[in-house]
């Protein structure tokens, strides 16, 4: 009878599906960049158009609001994290507000009219002539940043929209100088992390412009 014993994967991470989970993990990364690399010029133009509107209300005191669901709502408040405290360069806090973190005036509009309206009051209340609405969504489909657009054009604010697929019923929504930053395919988390990259973008045109070449 042999002594060898059979070796317990359990203590042994090295087994023989490691290079199929390893190959699945750069499968996700290699679609992450083809997407990217597919809409970038596509989406350049576009990006640039909304970091100059941006701009032109930061410097005329205005402020953005940001709205999303789920992975767009946490996105939201990493836009407005980067700009209220920093992104790579030190400078003054810019005015941005996210519509997605105060759950108390969330859910007392969700509970006494509709979840969507959660951000159209919102914008009524806060928003004025001159603000920028930037609303997120992968679908283009989200009821509650469609009214969130259409609350921000009765306040005669820019409507700057991270989009995506085929841009849904927000792109309808959109007119006059709106911009539509629309990633397309089919997959949530590719638009996503395209967004994540667009958010950068223009956080960095943002912090150019005001400050220059750094």
């Amino acid at each position: 009878m042999s002594n060898t014993q059979k070796p317990d994967t359990q203590d042994n991470p090295q087994t023989a599906d490691t290079a199929s989970v390893i190959k699945r993990v750069k499968n996700n990364f290699q679609e992450s960049i083809l997407t990217t690399r597919n809409c970038m010029d596509q989406l350049a133009p576009l990006i640039t158009t909304a970091a100059s509107h941006m701009i032109n209300a930061l410097l005329s005191d205005r402020k953005i609001l940001i709205c999303g669901n789920g992975g767009s709502a946490a996105d939201a408040q990493h836009f407005s994290a980067e700009l209220l405290n920093r992104f790579e360069r030190e400078r003054p806090g810019l005015p941005a507000i996210s519509l997605t973190t105060d759950t108390s005036t969330l859910t007392s509009i969700a509970n006494d009219y509709h979840f969507d309206d959660i951000f159209a009051k919102q914008v009524r209340a806060l928003g004025q002539g001159g603000d920028i609405l930037l609303g997120i969504t992968t679908s283009g489909n989200s009821p509650n940043v469609v009214r969130a657009v259409e609350a921000a054009h009765e306040r005669d604010m820019i409507c700057i929209t991270l989009n995506g697929r085929d841009g849904g019923e927000l792109e309808s929504a959109l007119q006059g100088n709106d911009v539509n930053i629309c990633v397309p395919g089919p997959s949530t988390a590719r638009i996503q992390e395209v967004h994540g990259v667009i958010i950068h973008c223009l956080c960095d045109l943002i912090d150019y412009q005001l400050l220059g070449q750094g």
